[in-house]
């Protein structure tokens, strides 16, 4: 059996086919606001016969923990890693799929960035700028490391990393040792965090909706390869139209980061008088997240100002924790 954590639909929609073509058996811990706000996506894993339970769950000793607590939890990666390690732990036929965040992973997205760049050369264009949105990391690394390398040696490009302005990992969360989950089985990860405890206000970009930020994007950021930005969600889906209009493509709410982001660095540079080639990562549609842009057209949804007060109150369960040598 396969086991994972997932908030949306393209880790999850991805295994749970590949399982179906080799019989294992998939079982998926979905974020809870991203079950209740993203039925077809969860019905696209049940269509390839995988197993969706919403997370936190009566299923899992973890689940039932946050539970006990917090009775009405939206639900947060952290708490769906933690729900889907203890299931693979305490079973030896079951094996832990994560899509995010750890080092392997984003090496392996890496291929993204490496056709990216075959397509500019094909096109005869080198890109300013590169942009995707930010999670844990591994939509973002994909396009942005084989860049990074490019810049380590030298090239002039600014390679912007965007996340919602209510889930700030990256540009208000401190760099320090924490737990990539919630109930902390898994090993200390020195990243930029909001702390393992931290819950994200129940915006539709589910995708980007975690506490912490990939260990090596997070050491990239330090060493000033990587800029930071986050983006309130309104704007996202300002932008989101504006691309559809114009481009076509339904951008899913975590895609519509990117594209605000590169919206503003194309009117930058309009302003400036200056011409840049701007690649960003498209990196889903948004066919099956339309009750989300239904509450965006009725004027249902809304930005959100995180309170510095909440973060420092989960920032506390950090406190006990081994610094790492570049402790911010």
């Amino acid at each position: 059996m396969a086991h994972f954590e997932m908030p949306v639909d393209k880790w999850g929609s991805s295994l749970a086919m590949c399982c179906s073509f080799f019989g294992i058996e998939c079982k998926v811990f979905m974020v809870k606001i991203s079950y209740n706000q993203k039925p077809y996506r969860r019905l696209m894993m049940e269509t390839w016969g995988a197993n969706c339970t919403a997370s936190p769950s009566t299923e899992t000793k973890a689940g039932r923990s946050i539970l006990e607590k917090y009775p009405d939890s939206p639900g947060s990666l952290g708490m769906a890693i933690s729900e889907a390690v203890e299931e693979a732990v305490s079973d030896e036929h079951t094996k832990y799929a994560l899509g995010s965040v750890l080092n392997h992973v984003m090496i392996h997205q890496s291929i993204i960035g490496l056709e990216a760049k075959k397509q500019m050369e094909m096109a005869g264009a080198y890109p300013d700028v590169i942009i995707g949105s930010a999670g844990g990391g591994s939509n973002f690394a994909g396009l942005a490391f084989p860049y990074a390398l490019d810049k380590i040696n030298g090239k002039d490009i600014d390679i912007i990393a965007v996340e919602p302005a209510s889930c700030p990992t990256m540009t208000r969360g401190p760099f320090a040792y924490d737990f990539g989950d919630t109930v902390q089985m898994t090993p200390l990860l020195p990243m930029h965090t909001l702390g393992h405890n931290f819950v994200p206000a129940p915006i539709h970009a589910g995708g980007l909706r975690y506490h912490g930020m990939a260990p090596l994007v997070s050491q990239l950021i330090l060493d000033k390869i990587i800029r930071p930005e986050s983006i309130q969600q309104l704007e996202t889906f300002k932008a989101g139209m504006t691309f559809a209009r114009s481009e076509g493509y339904i951008s899913a709410p975590e895609c519509n980061h990117a594209v605000a982001m590169t919206i503003r660095e194309a009117l930058k540079a309009k302003e400036e008088g200056k011409e840049k080639t701007i690649l960003f990562n498209w990196s889903g549609h948004g066919l099956v997240d339309m009750a989300a842009y239904e509450s965006f057209f009725r004027g249902k949804l809304a930005d959100h100002e995180l309170p510095q007060e909440q973060i420092d109150v989960a920032l506390k369960d950090l406190e006990s924790l081994p610094k790492p040598r570049q402790a911010t």
